[in-house]
């Protein structure tokens, strides 16, 4: 196979940080593996080839050697690292390194965080799992912040163990017989490693000694539970708030998770969100938009009186300042922008019409500034 360079193969930038490199590699390393691939015969050259490539350019040295020379700083065994083809490892190895941390664990452990998914508290013992919570509000709620009373079906301590899992609240334990003490239980598929929590356990690795009969040794049940959570003036749409230790209580006295909150502000019938800023669109009067006056508009706190020019034309902005979202960290509000739209009447009697018409006749197209305009346009325009 001819050699190609280095970037190309894993498809990276010469200025990729080294995640990158790493991101990249375990995409096509999984793409190009021999047992993926059983029916193609340049799969495992691939798959050799990205290997290569990534043990180069993932070494500082190396890299800086390949940077400099090109594939010239490998000959003769220029690579060092050991045994393998022209100085380089075995493929196979450097997959496992990478999808398996070095650890003898499963080449999914680096993946996904390691140890199958258990998260630990400080004292050893088992976390609670995070929680999720979509609570959909209204605009002036976020405009005004509020306070919201959710129930979330969670895992609390058992009150009869007190969260120990041990009927005589001892907590003695022996390790468990099915997962060896991990928590977890696998089973080999291909190149895959399937891991599932142990049943036996429950992912703890031990087993109570004396189970409490209310929790079966969980140390936690599920309950309904009512939580307050203080949502702060300013929150957006996907605004994300946490709540400590309010999430599933962990098993045998681990520490509880915590609880997300994800806001989705519900649509208004009036204004339009724009980070800080709100927009509305308002109706004018025909005669307020020809001689002027004032213009009653919605806020969010009340209506505000607008003053507007004489011969305002319809789709003209107005910003009304801090009239829009306070910002989240309490510094200052958005603007309020108000489209005015003006209201033609559709329903005029013979009085009113031969008034109109009188009116029109009096003015005259020079008094038409955007007519006057368009036309002066349309002209240049059939002229050029």
């Amino acid at each position: 196979m001819a050699e190609r360079d280095y970037y190309e193969v894993l498809g990276v930038a010469r200025d990729a940080s080294q995640g990158e490199i790493k991101k990249s590699y375990r995409k096509l390393a999984m793409k190009h593996h021999p047992d993926q691939n059983p029916d193609d015969p340049k799969a495992e050259e691939k798959f050799k080839e990205i290997g290569e490539a990534y043990e180069v350019i993932s070494d500082e040295e190396k890299r800086a050697a390949y940077d400099r020379y090109g594939h010239a700083a490998f000959k003769s065994g220029g690579g060092g690292g050991g045994g393998g083809r022209g100085g380089f490892h075995d493929p196979m190895d450097i997959f496992s390194q990478v999808f398996g941390g070095g650890g003898g664990g499963s080449m999914f452990d680096d993946l996904f965080g390691g140890g199958g998914g258990r998260r630990r508290d400080r004292s050893g013992k088992k976390r609670g799992s995070d929680l999720r919570y979509d609570l959909e509000i209204t605009l002036e709620e976020a405009a005004e912040g509020v306070e919201k009373e959710l129930e979330i079906e969670k895992y609390a301590s058992c009150g009869k163990c007190s969260g120990s899992g041990s009927k005589s609240g001892s907590a003695g334990t022996n390790t468990c017989s099915t997962c060896g003490g991990r928590g977890v239980v696998g089973q080999q598929r291909g190149i895959f490693i399937q891991q599932a929590t142990c049943p036996d356990c429950r992912g703890a690795g031990q087993n109570i000694a004396d189970p409490c009969g209310n929790c079966g040794g969980d140390g936690r049940k599920q309950a309904p539970e009512r939580v307050s959570i203080r949502i702060p003036a300013g929150v957006d749409d996907g605004t994300r708030l946490r709540s400590t230790g309010k999430g599933d209580a962990g098993m045998r006295g681990g520490s509880a998770g915590d609880l997300y909150v994800f806001l989705h502000l519900r649509d208004h019938d009036v204004f339009q969100r724009d980070g800080d800023d709100l927009y509305c669109e308002v109706p004018l009067p025909f005669s307020t938009a020809a001689l002027g006056g004032e213009l009653e508009v919605p806020t969010l706190t009340g209506s505000a009186t607008m003053k507007v020019p004489a011969g305002t034309q319809g789709g003209t902005t107005f910003r009304l300042r801090d009239r829009g979202m306070p910002a989240l960290n309490g510094r200052g509000k958005g603007d309020l922008h108000v489209e005015v739209q003006v209201e033609v009447p559709t329903r005029l009697s013979s009085d009113q019409r031969e008034r109109l018409e009188a009116f029109t006749e009096s003015i005259g197209e020079k008094n038409s500034p955007v007519q006057e305009s368009f036309f002066e346009k349309a002209k240049r325009f059939f002229d050029s």
